[in-house]
């Protein structure tokens, strides 16, 4: 069962999708029953995804799977998961059946097609972050996408189509551009293989061009900026989120993005580091831009929804900052906050779902003192922005301050610290437009008469919601576990390539000088020199 765990991950949605389907063929079938076949998958799915974390923490993957695909152009079926991908993969699971709980009793029409839709998904998502062949991990890419339009254009707001329709153009626009880049790597190197590719461009460097390199970045670059979204590409992510079920924005901010940012961690900075290095200040530069414009916008947004989605963009701002530092610490905080961001985000869309179904309104206007009716709601949902804002002992504020760090001690970045304490002013601008919309809605007294009647969360709402506001916690307080699995495989892509397979040959970094990431004060002073280090 462990070769074929991955391959299991990925086709138990699709099954259950399959008897979901059977099932509506039965004389005897009721509506109710579909929700309980998909909460029932996706929760095994969950619980065989736990098995991956057994022996995480090296650099090499594991559970590998590969096998003869499409023999005529060299394509594999090479699946495999490594510390980048684990947790991902991990978040994924997770989210998967808590956004099953948050549709129990919002989904009336069309449930069939609505967990069907939900549980290919899945499959799709999981593909992606485990997929070691390129025109693999671009047809998952490219699958993901067809769930989540019918998901947006049928089950979603007023303007549901032309969010639909516009997150579709976006999103496939983009990787049509990396489709060209994959094949262009094909002719150069006769494979789609992963591994295959980075042995043989660290023994045979010369063999792609610098003008090649720059091409071939811009392309994948493209289609993961849509996917991010990075500023100014951004455009069809607050409609997309405003417009979606809870569901779907819930998936969409917690896993969808992160396959962008995925993405330019494993193979724009993986493939092609020197044209990485070139670009890291317009990436830098956009990224501060859409942390700063991301935060100013959510702050005047009159939408809870959209306030949210806007938050985003601020969010994942933070994300390729660190990815960009070409540290360790930089590095490690970006990929603990595309968790965190999943977590904490894919929560305040839980919340906004559930006064949305007591009120059919996310205007700010329409709020105001929800925690005399609702006091459980309230609490929990103050928790959860704090968690947002990056709150110390919260999980935000670890992803955070290692990205800082790494900014602030990286020698790719010119005046960093101009950078670092630019990005910063995002934690102030975060504090700033959560706090002013908790004030609105959760404090003070009962504007809407409206409001005074409504119901606290029931259990069913507040079990969905403790997996995550736990997770906040723990992660806050003990990131190391989190951290210490992501170490050698965030140190593998730092390091100078040598010949060898990428699953085999340990680089120097892995074997002796990858950092502990444990709060000591040495700690900056260590990385800082790694760094001069690595750069000669």
């Amino acid at each position: 069962m462990r070769q074929y765990l991955l391959t299991i991950l990925i086709l138990l949605p699709v099954l259950g999708a399959l008897i979901a389907v059977a099932y509506s063929f039965a004389p005897s079938r009721q509506e109710a029953h579909y929700k309980w076949i998909a909460l029932a998958v996706t929760t095994l799915t969950f619980a065989l995804s736990l098995l991956l974390v057994s022996g995480a923490g090296s650099a090499e993957f594991r559970f590998e799977q590969n096998v003869n695909w499409i023999g005529a152009i060299g394509a594999r079926y090479h699946l495999g998961v490594d510390g980048i991908s684990l947790w991902l993969v991990l978040l994924t699971t997770l989210l998967m059946p808590i956004a099953i709980l948050s549709s129990w009793t919002a989904i009336a029409k069309r449930q069939l097609s609505y967990y069907v839709f939900l549980l290919m998904l899945e499959g799709a998502m999981i593909g992606v972050f485990v997929s070691l062949d390129l025109l693999l991990f671009y047809l998952f890419f490219e699958a993901s996408l067809v769930p989540m339009f019918f998901l947006i254009g049928i089950w979603g707001g007023e303007r549901r189509i032309y969010a639909a329709v516009k997150f579709f153009i976006y999103t496939a626009v983009g990787s049509l551009l990396m489709l060209v880049g994959i094949i262009a790597l094909y002719f150069i190197y006769g494979t789609f293989d992963y591994a295959t590719i980075l042995a043989a461009m660290s023994a045979q460097p010369a063999r792609l061009t610098p003008n090649a390199e720059f091409w071939l970045f811009l392309a994948f670059a493209f289609a993961f900026c849509i996917k991010i979204p990075l500023f100014p590409l951004h455009t069809w992510l607050p409609d997309a989120h405003t417009e979606a079920p809870t569901a779907g924005s819930v998936i969409l901010a917690g896993v969808l993005l992160k396959m962008g940012t995925y993405g330019l961690l494993r193979f724009n900075i993986g493939l092609f580091p020197s044209m990485s290095r070139q670009f890291a200040w317009i990436m830098i530069t956009l990224a501060i831009i859409g942390i700063i414009y991301g935060a100013l916008v959510a702050m005047v947004q009159p939408d809870v929804k959209r306030l949210v989605a806007y938050s985003s963009v601020s969010h994942m701002g933070f994300v390729v900052l660190g990815l960009f530092s070409f540290t360790e610490y930089g590095m490690q905080g970006a990929l603990y906050q595309m968790l965190n961001h999943g977590v904490s985000t894919g929560a305040l869309f839980l919340f906004v779902g559930f006064i949305y179904e007591r009120r059919h309104t996310r205007l700010i206007s329409d709020f105001g003192g929800l925690a005399t009716p609702m006091p459980w709601f309230s609490t929990l949902f103050v928790f959860a922005s704090l968690s947002s804002i990056g709150l110390p002992l919260l999980n935000g504020f670890v992803g955070e301050f290692l990205i800082m760090l790494g900014a602030w001690t990286s020698n790719a970045i010119q005046y960093s610290w101009i950078a670092t304490m630019l990005a910063a002013t995002g934690v102030i601008w975060a504090a700033v437009y959560m706090l002013w919309m908790l004030q609105r809605v959760v404090f003070g007294k009962v504007t809407n008469p409206a409001n005074a009647k409504l119901t606290d969360l029931n259990a069913r709402e507040i079990g969905l919601l403790l997996p995550l506001l736990i997770l906040m916690l723990v992660m806050g307080v003990v990131p190391r576990p989190f951290l210490d699995r992501s170490k050698a495989s965030v140190a593998r892509v730092l390091a100078p390539r040598t010949g060898g397979s990428y699953a085999g040959n340990k680089p120097e970094s892995a074997r002796g000088e990858s950092h502990d990431l444990s709060f000591n004060a040495s700690e900056a002073d260590r990385s800082h020199g790694t760094d001069q280090t690595r750069n000669k």
